[in-house]
């Protein structure tokens, strides 16, 4: 449940701290009239979020129990990939966010109505499309069923409203730096134990061999019924007998991802710095080729 909860306050507070940038920046600069297309926008993005949801799940029970699992696993693997893209776009953009909807919507007031809808649309539509696709990976991989899981979601989902309503009032001051760079580094771990489980499901479709070659068995010692077991299962995707596959993929997305990660930003000089630098030194030349003349 820890690991749903924590997918839907990340990925939550984003698009609310999104919309919060939105609405601020329309009511500061007087311009009341535009927050009805933004949060028409945002409910359309809420909306195609919620139908996507529900067509993995109701649309996937028509299918063969091979059918199943390949499109399960073939999912979870896109699930891994969008959230890692998503992890370190933030990572390395959020300081930088507010500025980039800003001109954003710049550009949508002047072009009228339609594209202030277009423009929350995309801002939250990308976050609720992805956290649609993890949570629905997630479920799958989860053994507590479906309402444990989508009970975690919608807690992490609440949080991340409130906070974003206090963040919008002034009442709370977050370090977002910070809580990105924890939260991401706790959701790259998620999405290892998602990847593994999808890897699985390819397995049991039998589009991977191996599912017979187990990598190890601790379900003696961790029974997957027993409250830690259950623990382990919900946070990590702790599978006590993965094959060998599942703890090789397991492993090779999981340590390189973290250590980028979790290595500096910036440590070296950016593109930015570097253009930077090249301008002030042509202009000190320029400055002594005119004091020489």
């Amino acid at each position: 449940m820890f690991g749903n909860y924590l997918i839907g306050l990340r990925e939550g507070l984003e698009a609310s701290l999104i919309v919060c940038v939105l609405v601020a920046y329309l009511v500061k600069t007087g311009r009341r009239d535009a927050l009805r297309p933004v949060w028409t926008g945002v409910g359309v993005a809420v909306g195609v979020s919620l139908a996507f949801g529900a067509v993995l799940e109701f649309g996937s029970r028509e299918l063969t129990f091979e059918a199943q699992e390949l499109l399960g696993g073939s999912l979870s693997i896109v699930a891994v990939v969008l959230v890692t893209w998503m992890v370190f776009w933030m990572r390395r953009t959020a300081r930088h966010l507010k500025d980039e909807l800003h001109g954003k919507l710049d550009a949508a007031l002047v072009m009228g109505t339609g594209a202030l809808v277009v423009t929350a649309f995309l801002a939250v539509g990308r976050e609720g499309l992805e956290t649609a696709l993890f949570v629905w990976a997630s479920v799958r991989a989860s053994s507590d069923g479906t309402a444990a899981p989508l009970a975690g979601v919608l807690l992490g989902l609440l949080t991340a409203v409130l906070l974003g309503w206090l963040f919008y009032r002034g009442a709370v001051r977050i370090d977002l730096a910070r809580f990105f760079t924890w939260t991401g580094g706790m959701l790259v771990v998620v999405a290892a134990g998602v990847l593994a489980y999808g890897v699985h499901d390819l397995q049991e479709a039998r589009f991977l061999g191996g599912l017979a070659d187990k990598a190890f068995d601790v379900s003696a010692a961790v029974p997957p019924d027993s409250w830690y077991g259950t623990l382990l299962k919900g946070v990590f995707n702790f599978q006590p007998d993965p094959t060998v596959l599942q703890v090789t993929v397991w492993a090779l997305y999981l340590v390189p991802a973290l250590a980028l990660f979790l290595a500096p930003i910036g440590s070296g000089p950016s593109a930015r710095v570097k253009k930077q630098k090249a301008t002030d030194e042509q202009a000190e030349g320029g400055a002594s080729a005119g004091t020489t003349a």
